[in-house]
């Protein structure tokens, strides 16, 4: 056995065979993520509007050809539930079955009020919260039938702790994402499965990319990959808390800013207006 073999046999080993849907896998922190859970024996189910056109991940199964499928869905389509009840039994038959779903799909558009559409709004809440809800519901049956999967991670942001000029359109369905988490973690746990929530900083994509703005502790979408897999690379048995939040000097900070009384918190926000 070549040496490059014993890596990937140990790789596999270690994941032990985990089979994850990676829901937004075609750029940013899903493609990145779904690269490191290949290159650590995980056998990944890629989906986007357009997964199977994607070259990026057309070139991650180029690498990984027994461990990478991909999976076509929309999940904004949530007025078709028949089209992602066709997903899920399509993703879930890729491994005959599946362990974990990320759910990282994630639309951003920063606006005043003077310059905001409603359809932006609209669109926003159709992938940052109702997509979820809806994809939860596609699942619903094969969790009632304990079948899986045992594990749900969901990608948010830590701007769903408070509202910051501009940016309420894309943080206030981050916020609705995570207060249902809130609500559905212990409900979830007695049906076996273990939800949990990931609330990260600015990272570098092609949404963040918008801003006109300095964006403290900005990082690429592979150093909060690797955030993300150490947390999905626990045991069932000890999968770690509830939310996973980073970086700390910005998150603590917005959290700090989350308890503070409304009439300091609101001076500090009015302070972020730009001025002309």
């Amino acid at each position: 056995m070549t040496e490059s073999n014993r890596m990937a046999s140990g790789a596999e080993a270690s994941a032990g065979g985990k089979r994850i849907w990676v829901v937004g896998a075609s750029t940013g922190i899903g493609l990145a993520l779904a690269a490191r859970l290949l290159s650590a024996g995980y056998r990944v189910v890629a989906s986007a509007r357009r997964a199977t056109g994607s070259s990026a991940l057309s070139d991650l199964g180029a690498q990984y050809p027994k461990h990478l499928r991909c999976v076509d869905m929309d999940v904004t389509h949530t007025e078709n539930s028949e089209e992602l009840a066709q997903a899920v039994d399509q993703a879930w038959s890729k491994f005959e079955g599946l362990d974990l779903w990320f759910y990282n799909v994630g639309v951003y558009e920063l606006a005043s009020f003077k310059d905001s559409r409603f359809e932006d709004y609209a669109r926003m809440n159709a992938s940052n919260y109702l997509g979820c809800v809806a994809l939860m519901h596609a699942l619903r049956p094969k969790v009632l039938a304990g079948e899986g999967p045992a594990r749900w991670v969901w990608n948010l942001s830590i701007a769903n702790q408070i509202g910051l000029p501009y940016g309420g359109g894309y943080s206030a369905p981050k916020a609705a994402l995570l207060n249902l988490a809130e609500a559905l973690q212990p409900e979830l746990r007695g049906l076996g499965v273990r939800l949990q929530v990931v609330n990260h900083g600015f990272v570098k994509t092609r949404l963040t990319a918008k801003n006109p703005f300095t964006m403290p502790a900005l990082m690429t979408p592979e150093t909060a990959a690797e955030r993300i897999f150490k947390l999905i690379d626990r045991p069932l048995t000890r999968p770690g808390p509830f939310e996973t939040h980073f970086p700390k000097r910005l998150t603590l900070f917005l959290k700090l800013m989350r308890h503070l009384p409304y009439a300091w918190q609101l001076a500090l926000t009015k302070k972020m207006l730009p001025h002309d």
